[in-house]
């Protein structure tokens, strides 16, 4: 999202970064020049293990800080650099709300469902559905700037949220296609398949007994095609919540 860009460069405005010559890549943890060079900015150390697997340990330099001491000194509202990449995404926004451009980027984030993702997290750690869903809000911020046009393949992006993170989901997915996108999407969750304009079902069944057009069309097609198994559990659904327009 590039966020990150933003922080550091408000951390080399700050006096004390001035004072001691300190530009915005000094408060990179991925360059040398301000990070721990004993870790080299990841905060931990790998111990390799002789009969075990190797294990990850905080470094002893830092403390797990991923920083110089003296690039810590260097603090906004009594935060250092390092405090700032423990922040939840929902915490930097009221946090940065003054800063528009930073903000914009925390609230995109907010809005596909991540605010409780820390900053500093890395980004081999994301899950499936959370690392789709990042790459969607990036393209929600890029999307202002060069319109729509774009087509986007999601493969079950709803896996492992919660029905209100499935909500929030849908409502981002609708967002893209009003600005002109197409969003293929690859899904079992009946609350998603509901809400498509056109769904086309796989089947009759998994593996070796499918890989056919069972039916296709409105959800409402769908749910009244004899021999449809989707169609017979989205009929149930629809049943109970019929679509709004």
């Amino acid at each position: 999202m590039k966020g990150f860009d933003d922080i550091r460069e408000l951390y080399a405005a700050q006096p004390e970064a001035r004072r001691r010559k300190f530009t915005a890549a000094s408060f990179s943890f991925n360059m040398a020049g301000g990070r721990c060079e004993t870790c080299e900015g990841a905060g931990a150390v790998l111990v390799e293990m002789v009969f075990l697997a190797d294990v990850y340990v905080p470094c002893e330099t830092c403390g797990g800080k991923r920083y110089r001491r003296d690039v810590l000194d260097v603090k906004i509202q009594g935060f250092s650099i390092a405090d700032v990449l423990e922040l939840t995404v929902e915490e930097a926004m009221r946090r940065f709300r003054h800063q528009p451009k930073l903000g914009q980027a925390l609230w995109h984030l907010q809005q596909v469902g991540l605010g409780y993702l820390r900053l500093g997290q890395p980004a081999t750690t994301l899950s499936g559905g959370e690392a789709q869903r990042l790459k969607i809000a990036r393209e929600l911020a890029a999307a202002g700037k060069r319109g729509g046009r774009k087509c986007y393949i999601l493969d079950e992006p709803t896996t492992g949220l919660h029905l209100e993170d499935v909500r929030v989901l849908i409502h981002v997915l609708e967002r893209l296609v009003e600005a002109g996108n197409t969003v293929i999407v690859i899904e079992h969750h009946l609350d998603l398949i509901k809400r498509a304009d056109w769904v086309i079902d796989l089947g009759p069944e998994a593996g070796a007994g499918g890989g056919r057009i069972v039916a296709q069309g409105t959800p409402e097609q769908v749910a009244a095609t004899p021999g449809s198994h989707t169609g017979r559990f989205l009929r149930e659904v629809l049943a109970e919540a019929p679509v709004a327009g």
